[in-house]
Order: C-alpha cells, then structure tokens, then sequence
C-alpha cells in the first residue's frame, strides 16, 4: 500500500479471536481454556454452594461464553484441542455434590445430565451460520464457491 511493505506475522488476535497464519484453532482453544480454567479455580476457591443449580449457573454464565465465542471461525476439531475443552467440561462437572450417585454416572453421561455437550451447542451455531448464508443472504458470497451439491 503506498509503496509500503507489510510485515507477515504468524498470528493475530482481532475481536477476541486468535487467527494463525496456518489458521489453526490450536492458540485459541488454549487461550479460551486458560480463561475457563482460571475462572472455575476461582469458583472452586469461593462458593461454597456446590449445588447443581448454582453451579450450572456460573458454568453457563461465566465459563461457557469462554468456550463458544465465535466458535464458527474456531471450533476445534484436532482431537487435542477437544481434549482441552471437554476437560473443562469434566472439571466443571466434578464440582457439583449433593447429587445421589453421580459419581457412578460416566462422563458422557454426567454431561449429558447437566447440559454440557458444547459440541451440539458447536454444530447448532454452526447450522444456523450456514443457513444465514444460503437461506438469507446475509452475507454477499458466492455460495457455489463454498457448498457442493452431492
């Protein structure tokens, strides 16, 4: 621009949202797990209600906008980075006591029971993203470019 050369970088973070230059999700996820794991410490650390309720309110209050903000751009799908948010998940999970026999219950199964499954929540935006753009036409694109028919 301007006779001016830019300079490559190998990530930026606009928005909240950490771009690689490969275009990774990998700096992303761990910079929201970070985020997520520092907050339920601070959970742990000072409520001592550890009730369902309670806890499934802080979860869908403070940690899991953490983990879904703009999941469209960087939704993981490296097993590692799954990894790294279903620990998050499972941490969150272990803290709520008072329910008869939930440690016997599976991890899938515990999730299930408190609405944590943040891969359906992942596709559902996903979806609706999608429709947005062959449906309504939010976005001015060419729809031929991104989507074939099969």
């Amino acid at each position: 621009m301007n006779d001016v050369k830019l300079e490559g970088v190998s990530e930026e973070k606009g928005l909240g949202v950490i771009v690689s230059d490969d275009l990774k999700s990998e700096k992303q996820c761990s910079a929201a797990v970070v985020k997520a794991n520092r907050i339920l410490g601070t959970i742990k650390r000072d409520f001592t209600d550890r009730s369902k309720e309670t806890i499934m309110s802080l979860y869908k209050t403070l940690i899991r906008p953490h983990l879904e903000y703009c999941s469209q751009i960087w939704s993981p799908h490296y097993d590692k980075d799954i990894k790294l948010i279903k620990g998050v998940q499972r941490r969150a999970a272990k803290f709520v006591t008072g329910i008869m026999g939930m440690q016997d219950f599976q991890y899938d199964e515990r999730l299930k029971q408190f609405g944590l499954q943040l891969e359906r929540r992942r596709v559902r935006s996903d979806l609706i993203e999608t429709f947005k753009i062959i449906m309504n036409g939010v976005y001015d694109i060419n729809c031929d470019l991104f989507f074939s028919a099969r």
